[in-house]
């Protein structure tokens, strides 16, 4: 299907600001704009930045949105009162979990298992019961869910309800039942069951992925229909988008029903962007790194695609969907730095968008990672956002030294510069996990730099880590918003299944695999997408007998179960480094159904010999060289393709600030990229 626009929008929410992008097809102009985030009001940040961009609503075909509301509400607890109606006899299964220690605290004998989002009291039992494979054992107690559902709202005062039976994966009737009666009797309360989320097996899985969904499920909806309503109130009707944590968008009505596919929307963009630009650019082994105000989120792509994982924990609990395969730590422009004793640590406390750095002049007293760009002089602050706000550059360096330097007898910029090794310390160990610990070597990937602060902190990441070599894109600060515009629209459908591979049919597969396209057609053509615009990707999960995790083969094009068998001992191999002679099995069928939207191209230069002319220098800290030096200051509107540069210098954006230091250097490709190389990569 091709979609032909005027202009598309698109707008990601942060910790610190807002950002808006807007693309305009029949110009091929690109506008970007921020405004401050705002916490109390989230919807209103979202207006104000599509007024500020001045997009024309009234000709804007598509709307694509990244909002971490649905994170935000988890992380700081302060989603809907939610309830659980389970079978009887299992109402303690959230609770009960795998009785696992997280791996941080394994050793820890004062370790306490964090909350959950349910209490007991607001989980009951109701008689039914299915078998394994999906037969009815006992029917549904339609009399007791009713009570329950009373019980729930009216006593324990919930306002959303996790409906999660055994083996609803093979039939999920009960629970389809469960929620028409709970549904019937509170029409205003959300309903959330399992089985719409995820037909895979894991009871405790399952039940956590539909509690964090009804306990995000009312603030989302809620929220989705404010800024839906301010939009069209300005003349937007069209299609409104919103990135799921795996990748793709679906529609703002599917993720109102299913919210917890949204929950790491905000990251999603940027990684969305980066898979375009890396194969646009020849680059598909990437290591991105997207630093903001408030964390930073760093993520693998090898071979053109992000690594996705089907296990991952929010808060110490699992969620059973697709997500990218991110590491969040806080390490971002506003995280603060303090003392623990004597030891200078960094984040993850975040000074967020109120107050902000002590720089912004809005009441901060904590000095934070932009507090300390500040003093090591890499951000100008009389040319901060364009010019639109202009930091206290005294106020920051203050708080530096009466926060940590005095305490530790040591100077503002040695504080400033210890602020930035603990951040890059913190850094390093999330990549490897990343990349070493499964079997990757970084130094054979490119890092993408973008967010706000990215483009200043990653070249010194690439220096420590050996990196050869840093991609800063056009716009980086506005990349993840970029990204959305680029995104197709994205559904995930699967099935379990656990037969041995000896036992297995190729013919068995394929008819799973055909029921599970026709979902998938079926859901994709009901939007408006042709059968030339859908691409399916069909998947298995597979394991050795006895082994608890699984690896993702490729089953597109099968021929034989032979086949089968020696693609997935490739990849444990490749995985693990070693084969077993143990038979195989598999556990879970995947469909990836992608509906192709049109994407903004990359505008391509032809390079010219022409050597720039800073616009001026600036007392900075080189990390090189281990003190305060001249760094040569460039604008990066003057930089023209083939344009290089040496280090130690200062490319300024109105956005964000590039930071490249005496051993290294910079040259602008074909697409308008700094491509930062040298550093210490011995």
């Amino acid at each position: 299907m091709t979609r032909y626009v005027t202009e598309r929008l698109a707008v990601d929410i942060g910790g610190t600001f807002v950002d808006a992008i807007t693309f305009d097809r029949s110009t091929r102009n690109v506008t970007v704009e921020k405004a401050s985030t705002t916490p109390d009001e989230p919807a209103s940040g979202v207006v104000s930045s599509v007024e500020k961009v001045d997009a024309t609503l009234e000709e804007t075909e598509a709307f694509v949105h990244g909002t971490t509301l649905g994170l935000n509400a988890v992380l700081e607890r302060t989603g809907a009162t939610t309830g659980i109606i389970t079978n009887e006899g299992f109402r303690d299964v959230y609770e009960i979990g795998r009785t696992s220690v997280e791996r941080e605290s394994m050793y820890d004998i004062r370790y306490q298992k964090p909350e959950t989002l349910v209490d007991r009291r607001r989980r009951v039992g109701v008689p039914g019961r299915l078998d394994a494979t999906g037969e009815e054992v006992d029917p549904l107690d339609a009399e007791a869910v009713r009570e329950a559902a009373t019980q729930l709202v009216e006593e324990r005062g919930v306002e959303g309800i996790a409906i999660c039976f055994l083996h609803s994966y093979r039939n999920p009737a009960h629970e389809r039942e469960a929620a028409r009666i709970v549904r019937e009797a509170y029409p205003t309360v959300s309903v959330s069951i399992s089985s719409d989320i995820t037909r895979e097996y894991r009871e405790y899985e399952r039940t956590s992925t539909a509690v964090m969904d009804a306990y995000i499920k009312p603030i989302f909806e809620t929220y989705v229909d404010e800024v839906d309503e301010a939009l069209s109130a300005r003349g937007f009707d069209a299609p409104f988008f919103i990135t799921r944590s795996g990748g793709g968008t679906l529609t703002a009505d599917r993720a109102t029903n299913a919210p917890v596919h949204t929950i790491l929307s905000g990251p999603a963009g940027g990684l969305i962007g980066a898979s375009h630009v890396g194969r646009e650019t020849g680059r598909e082994n990437l290591i991105t790194v997207d630093v903001g105000g408030t964390s930073l989120d760093a993520c693998v792509i090898e071979d053109g695609s992000p690594a996705v994982k089907y296990d991952s924990r929010l808060e110490h609990q699992p969620l059973q969907i697709p997500v990218y395969d991110i590491r969040t730590i806080g390490a971002g422009g506003g995280s603060i730095a303090w003392l623990d004793g004597e030891l200078l640590k960094v984040g993850p406390q975040s000074a967020g968008a109120d107050p902000g750095p002590v720089a912004y002049g809005q009441g901060g007293t904590e000095p934070t990672v932009t507090d300390a760009a500040v003093a090591l002089g890499y951000v100008d602050p009389g040319d901060f956002l364009g010019g639109e706000m202009e930091l206290d550059a005294d106020g920051a360096r203050g708080a530096l030294e009466e926060t940590l330097a005095e305490p530790l007898g040591s100077s503002v910029t040695a504080v400033s510069r210890g602020i930035f090794d603990v951040t890059l310390a913190n850094t390093v160990g999330a990549i490897r996990e990343l990349t070493i610990e499964k079997g990757l070597d970084p130094r054979e990937f490119s890092m993408l730099s973008f967010g706000g602060a990215g483009p200043m902190l990653v070249p010194l990441l690439a220096r420590e880590m050996g990196v050869e070599e840093v991609v800063v894109p056009t716009a980086p600060s506005v990349f993840s918003a970029l990204g959305m515009l680029m995104a197709d629209v994205v559904y995930d459908f699967s099935r379990t299944n656990i037969e041995a591979l000896t036992d297995l049919e190729v013919s068995a597969l394929e008819s799973t695999f055909d029921a599970l396209d026709a979902e998938a057609i079926e859901t994709l053509t009901a939007e408006g997408f042709d059968a030339e615009a859908i691409d399916l990707e069909h998947t298995l999960e597979m394991r050795y007998l006895g082994q608890e995790h699984t690896v993702e083969v490729d089953a597109n094009e099968l021929e034989s179960i032979a086949d089968l068998g020696d693609r997935f001992e490739a990849d444990h191999e490749s995985r693990y480094g070693h084969t077993m002679d143990d038979p195989a099995e598999v556990v879970h069928q995947r469909v990836r159904a992608v509906g192709r939207n049109d994407k903004p191209p990359l505008e391509r230069e032809q390079p010219v010999d022409v050597s720039p002319e800073p616009v001026g220098t600036r007392d900075a800290f080189c990390f090189a060289e281990g003190e305060r030096t001249a760094f040569d200051v460039y604008d990066r509107d003057d930089l023209r393709a083939g344009a290089q540069l040496d280090g130690p210098a200062i490319v300024r954006e109105p956005t964000t600030t590039i930071v490249f230091h005496s051993d290294q250097t910079a040259t602008v490709d074909e697409y308008g990229q700094l491509v930062i190389t040298g550093g210490d990569t011995a």
